[in-house]
């Protein structure tokens, strides 16, 4: 009898173990899926991002084609390229300041860019053409996928710091180095992200 009060003893120790390691596993797997998808989204604004550097340069050779437009106003946009460029945060050294600074840097690109469109207002025969035209949709479409992205990046921060502070998570997060992330935070007064407008 004590035999068999050991042995069903020893079956349900091990059950439990069992089912400790299965949610232990599932729960570490859960948090690396989630990490990962912090770093894709953050990936998604880097692209957003490269795509409006890569439409600025287009938009000036164009107006450059008005041989007297403003010198400064492309020098300005050139300088604000060179730095947004320059400001480069990888997917693996994500943090409130290195990812603030290279938004701060796109919001002066976009500024710069405007200061160009609203310049350009000078020039009908430079706004009617073709090039000008597709430059400009283009450009509005790459400021709808930076606003999404940015959502995006935040909403997979929120799931992922959600995951990493509920009990009994937390104590597996704790363990393996899991801790929380920060996402897009607006500082005072700028509610209004500076975006490119047509």
């Amino acid at each position: 009898m004590p035999e068999k009060k050991s042995k069903k003893t020893g079956i349900i120790a091990g059950a439990i173990i069992l089912i400790l390691v299965i949610y232990l596993v599932i729960s570490f797997n859960g948090l690396v899926k989630k990490d990962e998808k912090v770093n894709l989204q953050w990936n998604e604004v880097q692209n957003a991002y490269q795509r409006r550097l890569n439409l600025i340069p287009n938009l000036v050779n164009v107006v450059k084609g008005v041989s007297e437009f403003e010198q400064t106003t492309l020098e300005e946009i050139a300088a604000a390229r060179a730095k947004a460029t320059s400001v480069n945060v990888s997917a693996n050294t994500v943090s409130p300041d290195a990812f603030n600074n290279q938004a701060a840097a796109q919001d002066e690109l976009a500024a710069a860019t405007n200061n160009l469109i609203i310049r350009i207002e000078k020039y009908p025969t430079l706004k009617g053409t073709a090039a000008y035209s597709g430059l400009q949709t283009q450009l509005e479409g790459t400021e709808r996928r930076i606003k999404v992205a940015r959502k995006d990046f935040n909403e997979a921060i929120n799931d992922y710091n959600k995951s990493i502070r509920s009990f009994p998570t937390n104590l597996l997060a704790g363990m393996f180095g899991f801790s929380e992330k920060t996402g897009f935070r607006s500082d005072a007064g700028a509610d209004k992200t500076i975006e490119i407008k047509f």
